[in-house]
This record gives structure tokens, sequence and C-alpha cells, in this order.
């Protein structure tokens, strides 16, 4: 009886796995051709000049000097990495406590949940344009504009960016709060711990998952905002420096390689291809290194 149960138990093995190549093979191929054959093609088009992908000629890392020499790359690099932490601190502050609030069995929670929520299925180029305008109505009454102080762009970009993210980011911590064990919380109760205490040693350690999770699409939103950059500011204003390089000082990494792209130096494709490859090292690099991070302090229930 338990060898007919053993054939049997290895019959249905070997027809999952069967089965399961099956189904995973489309899956596959689809991955290679949308990804990992682009992937690779970008990585040896960085090595290239180019205006076509069939006129290629390969340079080496020629590219990549450039890319590490543009002045416009750097200041670019270093202002969205400044835009990145300060967005990821405001909008999960924020998001979390929004969440921690509608949490408390407050009248009408639904409802508030579905209006936060509501900016992130507005498109980035519309939301861009629509804050260019709110912005020039308050600051024209100062004889000034978005377009021409740097902080303005800044803050502006941050404001977007906390408006639209804010409500996503809220439903992933809701989701987190709501699964927080009912008798953990209950014996910090009965164990006298008070509100602020409950909150600090207790729900958030518990909703660390929801902080991997919010962080990290945070911190890749920030590096790889394109649309709002593009919309709101445009880069500007801008700076000539003294070697006469022009740089956009609102200008983030993916308007940056954008423009490199299509700019009328006939060797820009290819720079502009090393750029991506580097913000795509940087990008995932740091992705990582936060997943790690936050990881290791979460609580496993």
């Amino acid at each position: 009886m338990k060898s007919k149960k053993i054939t049997a138990t290895n019959s249905l093995q070997k027809a999952t796995k069967r089965w399961g190549f099956l189904f995973m093979g489309p899956v596959l191929i689809a991955f290679i051709i949308g990804f990992v054959w682009p992937f690779i093609q970008g990585i040896w088009l960085s090595m290239c000049q180019f205006r076509l992908i069939s006129d290629a000629k390969f340079i080496g890392f020629g590219n990549y000097v450039k890319t590490f020499q543009d002045a416009s790359f750097r200041h670019a690099f270093w202002y969205t990495a400044m835009f990145a932490i300060v967005s990821l601190v405001i909008i999960n502050v924020l998001a979390f406590i929004v969440a921690y609030i509608l949490t408390l069995e407050i009248k009408g929670s639904n409802l508030y949940r579905t209006v936060f929520f509501m900016p992130n299925l507005i498109g980035g180029i519309v939301l861009g344009y629509i804050w260019s305008m709110i912005f020039d109505g308050i600051l024209g009454r100062y004889q000034t504009s978005i377009l021409l102080e740097s902080k303005y762009g800044f803050w502006g970009l941050i404001i977007l960016m906390c408006w639209q993210q804010i409500g996503y980011m809220m439903i992933i911590y809701v989701a987190g709060l709501q699964n927080v064990p009912g008798d953990i919380l209950e014996a910090a109760r009965i164990d006298g711990a008070t509100s602020m205490q409950t909150l600090f040693k207790v729900t958030i350690p518990n909703v660390m998952s929801s902080f991997t999770i919010c962080m990290f699409l945070t911190l890749t939103n920030g590096f790889k905002l394109f649309d709002q950059n593009l919309a709101l500011t445009g880069g500007q204003p801008f700076i000539i420096q003294p070697g006469g390089t022009t740089v956009k000082t609102t200008e983030m990494l993916a308007l940056n390689i954008y423009n490199t792209f299509y700019s009328s130096n006939t060797t820009s494709q290819g720079v502009a291809q090393a750029k991506a490859v580097v913000f795509f090292i940087l990008v995932a690099g740091l992705g990582l290194l936060q997943l790690s991070y936050t990881r290791k302090r979460e609580v496993q229930q």
C-alpha cells in the first residue's frame, strides 16, 4: 500500500514539474525578449558611438569617461540623491501617520483612504502641469516663478511627489497595521504600556515589512523620477559654468539622460546609453542595500 502511495506521489511530482516548465516557458521567453536581451544590447551600445543601432561602432569605455566628466551629470546625481532622501523621509513619515490615524476606527475612514489615494491615479505629466499652474499662481504674487529659483523647483517637486505618493504608501501601511496581532497589543495594554510605548515598541516593529516595501518604492521612485520633473521645471533654471558647460539646476538623472540622448551632439547617444547603465547600477545597488538593511529589522510573526 505504501509503495503505491509513493509511486503516485512520484508521478504527481513529475507531472507538476512537467506542467510547471510548460507554463513557465512563455514567461521566461518574454522576460528574455523584453528585459535580458535589451539590457545586454544596452550595455553593448554604451561602449559604442552610434546614431542608429545598425551603425554602432565600438569605442570601448570612452562614453563612461565622458559620463563622469560631464558636470551636468554629476550635478544631476547629487540633486537626485538629495531629492530621493528627502522625499523618502517625508513621504514615509506622513504616510504612516495618516495610516495610523485611519486605523483608529474614526468615522469616515474608508472615505478618507479613497481621497488620499486618488492623486496616485493621475499621470505624472498631468500632475506636473497642474502643480506648475498652482505654483505660478502662488509665486507670481511675489514676482518670481518656480523656473527662476532652484529652491522653489526642489521643494515644488517634493510637494508634488508627496501629494501623489502618500496615499499609495498609506494603503500599504494600513494593511500592515491591520495585520499586527491583537493579542500582542492587548498584552502591552495589560502590562501598562502607554500609547506611545505601544506604538514604538510593538506596532512599528511589527510593521517593518511595510516599511521595507514603502521605503524601496519611494527610494527607487525618487531616483527614477522623470515625467514630473519634465513637466514641472524641465530642469530650469540653468547656469553656465566657466568652461561653457550648461548645468540645469533642477534636472534629475532620468531627465539628464533624456536630454543627453536627444541633444544635437553626434556622439550623445552613446554617452546617454552609458549614463543609463550607470543609472541602472546605482538604483539597483541602492535598492538592494535598502532591502537588506530593513529586512534585518523585520519581526517574524
